[in-house]
C-alpha cells in the first residue's frame, strides 16, 4: 500500500511540471543587460579587426594617411563629435528621468537623444557624397569607409532602438520601477558614442 501511494505521488508530481527547467538566472545581471554587455563586447571586436588592418596599412606598411591627395573632413567631423556627445547628456538625462518618474525630462531627453543621432547621421552621409574619393580607390579609403560606415550602421541600429524606446515613452510605459527598455538603450547608445571618439581620433585626428 505504501509504495502504491508513493508510486502515485510520483505520478502525481510528474504532471504538475511540463517542459525543461527553469533556466539559471544571475542575481547580479539580468538576462536583457547581460546579452547586451555579450552584445557590446562581439561589436568591440568586430570594430578591433578593422582598426587592426588600419594598423597593418599605416604603422606596418608605413603608408600615408589618407593617402596621396585625400583630405579629411577634419572640423565637420569634430562638429559631428560633438554633436554625438551632446547625445550622451540627453541619453542620461532621459534615463535619469525615467528612474525618478519625471515623465517629463525623460520623453525630452529620449526625444533630443534621438534628433541629435539622426543630426549626426545626416552629416556623416552628407561627408561621404562631398568627400572626393571611392571606397574603392585604394587600401586607405576603403579602411576609412569601413570604420566610418561601421559606426554609422551602429548608429542606425542605435536609432531605432531609440525611436522604439522614445514612442513607449510618450505612451506612458516606463515607470519608476520597470525603465528597463530605456536603460539597455542607452547603454548602447554611450558604447557606440566611445566607439566614435576613437574612431574620430585615430581616423581624423592623428
Amino acid at each position: 500500500m505504501e509504495s502504491a501511494s508513493i508510486s502515485a505521488g510520483h505520478a502525481a508530481g510528474s504532471h504538475d511540471h511540463h517542459g525543461p527547467p527553469e533556466a539559471n538566472q544571475s542575481s547580479r545581471v539580468d538576462a536583457q543587460m547581460l546579452g547586451m554587455l555579450l552584445f557590446i563586447i562581439s561589436e568591440v571586436m568586430l570594430f578591433g579587426a578593422f582598426f587592426t588592418a588600419y594598423f597593418f596599412t599605416r604603422v606596418v606598411n608605413n603608408e600615408p594617411w589618407p593617402g596621396d591627395g585625400n583630405e579629411l573632413p577634419v572640423a565637420v567631423a569634430g562638429v559631428n563629435t560633438a554633436i554625438l556627445l551632446s547625445s550622451s547628456f540627453t541619453m542620461h538625462w532621459g534615463l535619469e528621468g525615467a528612474k525618478h518618474g519625471n515623465r517629463r525630462a525623460m520623453r525630452i531627453g529620449l526625444l533630443a537623444t534621438l534628433m541629435l543621432g539622426t543630426a549626426f547621421l545626416a552629416i556623416q552621409i552628407n561627408e561621404y557624397v562631398s568627400i572626393g574619393f571611392a571606397i574603392s580607390e585604394s587600401a586607405q579609403t576603403s579602411i576609412f569607409y569601413g570604420l566610418t560606415g561601421l559606426h554609422g550602421a551602429h548608429v542606425f541600429i542605435g536609432l531605432t532602438l531609440l525611436f522604439f524606446a522614445t514612442t513607449r515613452a510618450f505612451r506612458g510605459h516606463f515607470t519608476e520601477k520597470e525603465h528597463r527598455g530605456v536603460e539597455i538603450p542607452g547603454i548602447y547608445w554611450h558604447f557606440v558614442d566611445v566607439m566614435w571618439i576613437v574612431v574620430y581620433t585615430t581616423i581624423y585626428l592623428i
